[in-house]
């Protein structure tokens, strides 16, 4: 299945300066619809195992051998210098041991870190860890880059906007895809959820989840001045005109679809207004659940990821913050324990939350960051870890993902993947799979060629499926 080409795309400018309702960016993705293409539910290619999918973005890179893949000989040799085999980038204060215990969970005997027991405690017979992931180079931005959208260096369509694309969306009043990140943008920003050359509508729309007042986590999402019934009133006077406008154009020509799109874009901008408040409000949430999450950003950013998968919207992309909070070249210890600390109660509630309201076998969520971390410390002291794009830890959780499995390893000293190394693009290539397409038909026609998200490369990796 080839995703459809849209003939006509609402310059983006325009819209917004245009639009009086003032949904600002979150309009503005919703709204590059030509007349006939909706963003309603598509079949994928085969019967999908999943149909929503949640991406928990540690932006930064967080360490493979302190999180998911233990390494007792690190132990052994801690200050020493490293062999040759495990030459890094720059020079190096020695091996570095983990300050974090591992211990077995489950009936599968999953080995996690104490950074994360509260998840591996409830959840560790859910988790797929695939501790070979292999990225290209040690650098943030290209890394980011071919994880979210799969290439370092041009500007290609996110793997959610991909989805959009090509299985539609169930939400009428919600973009598709949403992106929840606090502080600020995360490196090279927007473009790690950009649309690129597919259609606006399937961009994602970024909420600042620092915010707790609803109104404030996007933009222009409440009008300033005008009261409900007053935008009621704005907008039937608008649609009117609108009508009115569209009868001096032959129905099949090109300014007729361009005005049919602007009056949808319309349309969703102020059906907008009403359902994300009602979404983005947690205030109906029992007191119970608030904390089963926790009260920390970390917690509400998971609630609202329930919350609008519920709702129908299709992919949901939860970063970090703003910056590389899981960049600790010094300071690992305390740093990787006070953002785990932060995230390993939301999420053991998370998918507690999806399993209990059956959303979990049918929802894909993906824990990573963009690469891990050197099991050798940087310069002068023993206290944290360079980039390592060499081999590194992620994990899936239901959708289809085998639950209490270890995939591949790296060598005895976490840094390079040694037995069944996984590449970026065979990880998306298996999470499409697992979403119902086969990622070689997955594709868009730009430019004079097909393009796809895993581009020429990429193979399912069987052992990873349920």
């Amino acid at each position: 299945m080839a995703c459809p080409r849209d003939s006509i795309a609402l310059p983006r400018r325009s819209f917004l300066a245009s639009l009086p309702a003032g949904v600002g960016l979150a309009g503005l993705a919703m709204a590059e619809q030509q007349a006939g293409s909706t963003l309603a539910p598509r079949f994928p290619h085969f019967r999908p195992r999943a149909k929503r999918f949640v991406h928990l973005f540690m932006n930064g890179g967080p360490s493979q051998v302190d999180t998911f893949d233990p390494k007792p000989v690190l132990d052994k040799l801690h200050g020493q210098q490293p062999p040759g085999s495990l030459r890094t980038e720059r020079k190096t204060a020695g091996i570095m041991r983990s300050p974090f215990r591992f211990k077995r969970y489950g009936q599968s005997g999953l080995e996690v870190s104490e950074l994360f027991h509260l998840t591996a405690s409830m959840h560790a017979d859910k988790l797929c860890v695939v501790r070979s992931m292999v990225a290209e180079v040690p650098n943030h931005e290209p890394s980011l880059m071919l994880m979210n959208t799969g290439d370092g260096r041009l500007p290609r369509p996110s793997m959610g906007s991909w989805l959009v694309q090509g299985l539609g969306c169930e939400a009428q009043n919600l973009p598709a895809f949403v992106v929840l990140c606090p502080s600020g943008l995360p490196v090279v920003g927007v473009q790690n959820w950009r649309s690129a050359f597919l259609p606006g509508s399937t961009q994602g729309v970024h909420l600042d989840t620092a915010q707790a007042d609803p109104a404030k986590l996007l933009e222009n999402l409440r009008h300033p001045s005008v009261q409900p019934g007053g935008l009621k009133k704005q907008y039937d006077l608008l649609a009117a005109l609108n009508r009115s406008h569209q009868q001096g154009h032959h129905p099949a020509s090109p300014a007729a679809a361009a005005l049919e799109a602007r009056a949808r874009s319309f349309d969703m901008a102020y059906r907008m207004q009403s359902e994300a408040l009602q979404t983005l409000d947690l205030k109906d949430e029992p007191e119970s659940v608030k904390k089963k999450y926790g009260t920390g950003t970390q917690g509400r950013q998971l609630m609202l990821t329930r919350r609008l998968l519920e709702r129908g919207v299709r992919v949901v992309q939860v970063w970090s913050g703003g910056g590389q909070p899981w960049d600790n070249h010094d300071g690992l210890e305390g740093q990787h324990r006070s953002l785990a600390q932060a995230w390993d109660q939301p999420i053991a509630a998370f998918l507690d939350d999806l399993q209990q309201r059956g959303l979990l076998e049918d929802t894909l969520v993906l824990w990573s960051g963009e690469f891990g971390r050197t099991p050798v410390a940087e310069l002068p002291g023993l206290s944290g870890r360079d980039h390592n794009h060499y081999g590194f830890s992620v994990w899936m959780a239901g959708g289809g993902a085998r639950g209490g499995y270890a995939h591949g390893a790296t060598d005895e000293f976490g840094f390079r993947a040694v037995e069944k190394p996984v590449p970026v693009h065979d990880l998306h290539a298996t999470m499409l799979h697992l979403l119902g397409f086969n990622h070689e038909k997955l594709t868009f026609r730009h430019a004079g060629r097909d393009f796809r998200l895993t581009d020429v490369h990429g193979e399912v990796v069987r052992e990873l499926l349920a």
